[in-house]
C-alpha cells in the first residue's frame, strides 16, 4: 500500500516593493529546506501573471517533520526578513489521496 504523505501548498503574496528581495529570501528556503530529514518534496514557484504572488508546494512524510521544518533556524531567519513585506500568506494543509 502507498504510504499518504502529507502536503502543503503555501501561496505568498508580497507588496510589489519588496519582490526582488522576498524571491531571493524564498530561494534561499529551498536547498536547506529539501535537505531537512522528512522531506520529500519543497518547490518554489512563480505566477507567470503576478510576480508578486509566489507558491511552495510541499511534501513531507507527516506533520511531525512539517512542525520541525516550521521550527528551522532558516524559517526563523525567513520570518524576520519577510515582516511587513507580504500582502498576505494563505496555507493548505492537505493529505495525498492514494488508490
Amino acid at each position: 500500500m502507498k504510504k499518504s504523505y502529507l502536503t502543503l501548498v503555501v501561496h505568498i503574496l508580497v507588496k510589489e516593493e519588496f519582490r526582488e528581495e522576498i524571491k531571493d529570501a524564498l530561494l534561499k528556503l529551498v536547498g536547506p529546506t529539501r535537505g531537512e530529514e522528512g522531506n520529500i518534496a519543497y518547490d518554489l514557484h512563480q505566477d507567470n501573471e503576478n510576480p508578486n504572488l509566489f507558491l511552495f508546494h510541499e511534501k513531507w512524510v507527516d506533520q511531525e517533520y512539517l512542525t520541525k521544518h516550521s521550527h528551522s533556524a532558516h524559517i526563523a531567519a525567513y520570518r524576520i526578513i519577510s515582516k511587513d513585506k507580504l500582502e498576505n500568506v494563505t496555507a493548505y494543509k492537505m493529505t495525498e489521496l492514494t488508490n
